[in-house]
């Protein structure tokens, strides 16, 4: 039987590209999408063509009757999880802390914070032996931003990325004595739409020449990075993070 492979916000380019990685390294996939069922579709039809199953499933991962039927659905149609990806989560346009609001923040944690918790929360009940799964991995998608801050940019939304490496500091320790690993990839300037959310398509060009790599990332680089995570080649590796931000 195939491993089976969950991945969050497949409206963003880095997961859907994981989708394609992880399904030629030979899962099976579940895709979750919010909105956009015209590109969940079409990502499910590559996996397809590659031979593996593939299903795509509309929900909001921030809300937790969503995340319920996600993972009921993935039951029904899998019925096992060997590798979770969280990467759902929204960038709104740049702003200073002095202008932020009430509305603003808690949009953010809800999406970027609220919907990790949940699905890590179903995950570990399918994957941990104490509940007599078979154990499993769980990578979720942090951003250099963790580390930055993101000054003058988005500096509420480097605050939810270091909620998120929190937690995957502290679900590592609580769950790899239970046959899961837990750890994170913190992408930097990657050539993805979600500049356009936050009010600059071209940032990473604008930055790129500041890096020391001279260049923007590709989301196939965060992919590689989450595909290794998810891998046996990972064995030994828990409660740790890749850095995919150009040497910054």
């Amino acid at each position: 039987m195939n491993k089976v492979a969950l991945i969050t916000g497949l409206s963003r380019s880095i997961g859907a590209a994981t989708a394609v990685r992880l399904a030629t390294d030979g899962f099976d996939i579940c895709v979750n999408y919010m909105s956009n069922e015209t590109a969940a579709n079409e990502v499910v039809s590559q996996i397809q063509k590659l031979g593996r199953k593939a299903i795509a499933v509309m929900a909001d991962v921030s809300k937790e009757q969503d995340v319920v039927k996600l993972f009921k659905m993935l039951d029904t149609q899998f019925g096992r999880l060997d590798a979770m990806v969280n990467n759902a989560g929204i960038l709104l346009p740049q702003i200073r802390v002095e202008n932020v609001t009430e509305e603003r923040v808690n949009k953010l944690l809800n999406s970027n914070v609220t919907s990790y918790f949940l699905c890590c929360r179903e995950a570990v009940k399918r994957m941990s032996n104490k509940y007599g799964g078979n154990g499993g991995t769980i990578v979720n998608v942090s951003s250099a931003a963790a580390r930055l801050g993101s000054g003058g940019e988005y500096v509420d939304y480097a605050a939810t990325k270091g909620a998120i490496d929190t937690l995957t500091l502290g679900l590592a320790t609580e769950v790899a004595a239970e046959g899961i690993r837990v750890n994170g990839v913190r992408p930097g300037f990657i050539y993805t739409d979600m500049h356009r959310d936050g009010g600059e398509p071209g940032r990473v060009d604008r930055i790129k020449n500041h890096l020391p790599l001279q260049r923007g990332g590709q989301i196939k680089e965060v992919a590689a990075a989450i595909a290794w995570l998810v891998s046996d080649e990972s064995s030994y590796t828990a409660g740790s993070f890749i850095e995919v931000a150009g040497g910054r």
